[in-house]
């Protein structure tokens, strides 16, 4: 499945429940079917995001670990 990025969100260095409070924010000012990059530190992201997005309908496209920092891809409702 190929798909482009449209923004990018940085929240490297936040804790619980900023990451997620930022990405409830900034979802909402992008448009639907448009891919949101999240890049966070915080463990606890792992299960917040995937979390967030079975409850919203969002649609989470990739969730990996790159050294210490989780990478993830959603698809807006």
């Amino acid at each position: 499945m190929s798909y482009e990025i449209s923004q990018q969100m940085d929240v490297k260095g936040l804790i619980c429940p900023e990451p997620v409070m930022m990405l409830h924010n900034k979802i909402r000012d992008i448009g639907s079917g448009e891919v949101l990059e999240v890049v966070a530190t915080d463990p606890s992201t792992q299960r917040d995001i995937p979390r967030f997005c079975e409850f919203l309908g969002h649609e989470l496209l990739k969730s990996e670990t790159q050294d210490d920092t989780f990478v993830y891809h959603i698809r807006k409702a």
